[in-house]
């Protein structure tokens, strides 16, 4: 099969990156600075599918190729690997993985079987010492720390009843406001936050729930109510920066109870 469009967005990238005549901000680039456009760029692409505008998704897909196509190209030119053993090496990991698609279907005849096989594989792959291991802590925060509640569960590490992490919550919050009346801004603060924010995402886990999903959907409905305060706040002939918040929340709680008498 023949790709030229792949072939020269390669091409491109390597133009980019050439030091006789490449461009002096992606010669810049390493592959720590690159990783908030990889994380970017991944949730545009959610947010194309959410639209479900194809046009957009190809466009959102392309931003993300350029991604792996600029680390590819950096660990090229330190001779460490090539876009064409990324390549190879995800060839090689899925047909590992699929052995009741390349060798043997008789190996997973239905989805849980298929699920089932590829945990073990995987397993014996990483021969990984621990259950829960410090990558699981390298995705969105809210969904790393729901697998690792989700990991924690499989090995008995968990609390049996929805009251329980209720509590446990309770006690976070309780001490983050210990932590605030001694010291707001400090390095303790800082922790007992992340330890409330892990502990509600357990008690939505325990209710079947994403956290990640919950936040994402609340702050979807904050941006929509903000901006129906903003177009309500021009009408009146303002602008949001020449209203006090007192006057802001008035128009807050209107925009509130219209979307509550709607529902």
């Amino acid at each position: 099969m023949d790709y030229p469009e792949l072939e020269r967005a390669i091409q491109v990238v390597a133009k980019l990156r050439d030091p006789d005549g490449g461009c002096p901000w992606d010669l810049k680039q390493t592959h720590t600075s690159l990783l908030k456009y990889l994380i970017e760029e991944s949730y545009e692409f959610v947010y194309a599918v959410e639209l479900d505008d194809s046009e957009k998704m190809q466009e959102e897909l392309g931003d993300v190729l350029l991604q792996v196509l600029l680390h590819s190209q950096l660990a090229k030119d330190d001779k460490k690997f090539t876009i064409e053993g990324v390549a190879k090496a995800l060839a090689d990991k899925m047909i590992r993985r699929h052995p009741h698609v390349f060798e043997d279907p008789s190996l997973a005849k239905n989805e849980k079987e298929v699920k089932e096989n590829w945990k073990k594989i995987k397993a014996k792959e990483q021969n990984n010492k621990y259950h829960i291991r410090m990558e699981d802590a390298y995705s969105p925060s809210l969904h790393a720390s729901d697998k690792i509640g989700a990991k924690s569960q499989a090995i008995n590490f968990d609390w049996d009843k929805i009251e329980d992490v209720l509590a446990k919550v309770d006690e976070e919050l309780l001490e983050v406001k210990e932590e605030l009346s001694l010291s707001p801004n400090s390095e303790k603060t800082y922790e007992e936050i992340g330890d409330l924010l892990f502990s509600v995402t357990q008690l939505a886990r325990h209710l079947g729930f994403s956290a990640e999903e919950a936040l994402r959907d609340a702050n979807k409905k904050f941006i929509r109510r903000i901006n129906q305060v903003e177009d309500a706040v021009r009408a009146d002939g303002f602008e949001m920066s020449d209203l006090p918040t007192e006057k802001l929340e008035i128009y807050w709680s209107k925009v509130k109870q219209s979307a509550s008498a709607k529902q």
